[in-house]
């Protein structure tokens, strides 16, 4: 097991024994009822954890969602290795694009957004589950580096807000549909720019 794999593994263990059912009911009442109608009473009824021993562990709801959502590997996918920095992009991008549109993980997710929009509180709680999965991104950006693809300092952080950023702005607010051919430009635009450049067989 790497570093990366050890530090995710920390992170989930962390909890009550039940974390698991906790976890899974957290994130079924956020997709059925929103934020709003998150409370660790629903949580605790839904899972059969008495409500004492959640709020020992998570003394709100924010904290206990932002655990949630780092936990229970809901929003979870493979991490692509296709050889190229130009196709792991796609294959990460085509990933978000399936968490956006396919239930529940759409409902999740867009109802953490939503959330953290209105709740500073969450936001806060949320940083772990974005620092979780940049962790385990990494090793698709070093690849890259070492294959000259990309430069060493290039931020990932920013990569990844852009790569995200369009999908989250062009499914949840435009509300216009997600297919290979957004993705595909959306990762060339973001490589080479919107200069002239002959297309990537």
């Amino acid at each position: 097991m790497n570093g990366n794999e050890q530090r995710t593994t920390a992170t989930r263990a962390a909890g009550p024994r039940r974390s698991p059912e906790i976890f899974d009911a957290t994130l079924d009442l956020l997709a059925t009822k929103g934020y709003e109608g998150l409370t660790i009473e629903g949580v605790a009824d839904r899972s059969g954890v008495n409500k004492t021993t959640i709020y020992r562990w998570w003394p709100s709801k924010g904290a206990l969602l932002g655990a949630a959502l780092t936990g229970a590997g809901r929003l979870d996918f493979p991490l692509p290795d296709t050889g190229s920095l130009r196709g792991d992009l796609i294959g990460l991008m085509n990933g978000i694009v399936a968490l956006l549109t396919t239930p529940p993980t759409s409902d999740i997710a867009v109802a953490t957004l939503g959330a953290v929009t209105q709740s500073p509180e969450l936001a806060d709680h949320t940083r772990e589950f974005f620092a979780d999965r940049l962790t385990r991104e990494q090793p698709l950006f070093e690849r890259a580096v070492a294959r000259g693809e990309l430069a060493p300092d290039t931020d990932p952080i920013l990569l990844m807000d852009l790569i995200a950023g369009a999908a989250w702005l062009h499914l949840v607010f435009r509300r216009l549909p997600l297919d290979d051919h957004f993705v595909t430009t959306t990762i060339d635009v973001i490589l080479n720019g919107t200069t002239p450049h002959a297309t990537p067989r």
